[in-house]
């Protein structure tokens, strides 16, 4: 049985972790509000309200990446966007046929308040489990998104990017690097045209 100097050791060790723990609670809930950096950062939880709709898309891919290759494959079918948490996520439905087959792509985004930052996550309906997601944000209505992942058992990075090209026409591009982001090779063009009256 346990004497009472070390039931007084154990009990003030167990206030001392307590206080220990509660302190980094609170920093890391202070950091938000004190790095001015983050605090400046503009609220984008509405970022991909422009995609929200239905769009006639055209994809080229490349049917083997990083292998010196300039193999493309064409398809072209429909993408769907919906809203979800009122904007701070939306789901993605894009499917697609070609002379190389049948696509079915699904996006899920997803925005991080504390970050100002998104993350999508990818998934095809021959998988059936979400990707690695990639990471970023919009600047000046041009987003770009960025995750390492492995490729035929190589570390590479994966560069995501979503640009305007008017009103009612978007343009999606994915880039490999396989030399830690010096060069990049793309391997996937979306074109979206909004269908009119669908968003």
């Amino acid at each position: 049985m346990a004497s009472y100097r070390q039931m007084r050791l154990i009990g003030a060790f167990f206030v001392l972790s307590l206080v220990f723990c509660f302190s980094l609670v609170f920093a890391e809930a202070g950091k938000g509000a004190a790095d001015p950096a983050r605090a400046s950062r503009p609220d984008g939880q509405h970022d991909f309200d422009f995609e929200i709709g239905t769009w006639k898309t055209h994809v080229e891919r490349r049917v083997h990446p990083l292998s010196g290759s300039n193999e493309w494959a064409s398809y072209d079918g429909t993408s769907v966007a919906r809203k979800v948490w009122d904007g701070r996520a939306n789901l993605l439905e894009l499917e697609a046929d070609g002379p190389a087959g049948h696509l079915e792509l699904l996006s899920l985004r997803l925005y991080n308040p504390q970050s100002h930052q998104w993350s999508l996550n990818v998934a095809s309906s021959r998988g059936g489990t979400l990707g690695v997601p990639t990471i970023g944000e919009f600047k000046n209505g041009r987003g770009e998104f960025i995750d390492q992942e492995t490729f035929n058992d190589r570390f590479i990075l994966v560069r995501f990017v979503i640009s305007p090209m008017g009103p009612d026409t978007y343009r999606f591009e994915q880039a490999f690097s396989d030399d830690g982001g010096k060069t990049w090779e793309m391997n996937w063009i979306a074109t979206d045209v909004r269908v009119k009256g669908q968003g």
